[in-house]
C-alpha cells in the first residue's frame, strides 16, 4: 500500500522525503499549506499539533522526523536501512541525540536562548550549544555515519540536520561536519528528494 505523504516544501518535512526515496517506498504527496490548511482535518486526523510532515501507512499516522525515519527502516527492510544487531547501540544514542540535545541546542542558539548561570545549564538536557556540537563533531572525526562506516536511516535524521547546520550557520563550519554532510549530499535519494522539494519552492514562489 502506498504512503499517504503530508509536507510543504518549506518544512523539516524534505527530512522525511529524503527518508522515504532512501527507503524505496511509493508515497502519494499531501501538499499542506501553512495556515487554515493545517487546521481543521488535518489537525484532527493527522496531526493535533498541526505541524508536518506526517505519513500515513496501513491506515497508521506517523508523525515527527526522527520516528518517520526509524519506521520507513523497518517498514521497508530490503532498504537496509535499520541497524544490524552491533549498530543498534549508536543508531538509537545517535538518533535520540539528534532530536533531543541537538534540536533544542540549535534551536534555542539560534533565537539567542543561551544559559547564563551554571545551573541553568545543568537544567538543560543539552548543557549547552558548544558541548552538544563538540559532541557531535568529535563523533564524526573518528566515523564516517552515525553507526561506522554505513548509511542507516540514523544518517537522514542525524545527517538533515548537519547538512541545514552547516548551509544556514546554525552550525559552525567545522572539518568533520562539512565532510559529513557531503557524503550525504551526494547520495542519490538524497539529490532526488531535494530536486522535488526544490521545483515545488520554485512554483510556489513564482504563483505568488
Amino acid at each position: 500500500m502506498a504512503i499517504t505523504f503530508y509536507t510543504n516544501p518549506m518544512s523539516r518535512g524534505q527530512i522525511a522525503r529524503w527518508a522515504l526515496h532512501e527507503a524505496g517506498a511509493d508515497y502519494e504527496q499531501e501538499l499542506v499549506a501553512y495556515g487554515e490548511e493545517m487546521q481543521g482535518d488535518y489537525r484532527r486526523d493527522i496531526n493535533p499539533m498541526a505541524k508536518v510532515p506526517a505519513i500515513v501507512h496501513d491506515g497508521k499516522v506517523v508523525t515527527e522526523c526522527a520516528a518517520i525515519c526509524a519506521y520507513l527502516a523497518e517498514a521497508f527492510p530490503a532498504a537496509a536501512l535499520a541497524p544490524r544487531a552491533d549498530e543498534r547501540a549508536a543508531y538509537f544514542r545517535w538518533m535520540f541525540f539528534a532530536a533531543g540535545p541537538v534540536e533544542a541546542a540549535v534551536t534555542n542558539n539560534a533565537l539567542g536562548m543561551k544559559p547564563e548561570k551554571p545551573e541553568q545549564s545543568r537544567t538543560l538536557g543539552y548543557g549547552d550549544y558548544d558541548r552538544t556540537i563538540d559532541t557531535l563533531e568529535a563523533h564524526f572525526e573518528r566515523h564516517a555515519y552515525v553507526c561506522g562506516e554505513r548509511f542507516t536511516a540514523a544518517d537522514v535524521y542525524v545527517g538533515s540536520q548537519v547538512v541545514w547546520g552547516t548551509q544556514f550557520g546554525t552550525m559552525p563550519q567545522r572539518d568533520s561536519l562539512i565532510a559529513y554532510a557531503e557524503r550525504l549530499t551526494a547520495r542519490e535519494a538524497y539529490r532526488e528528494a531535494k530536486a522535488i522539494d526544490t521545483e515545488l519552492i520554485e512554483q510556489s514562489q513564482q504563483a505568488e
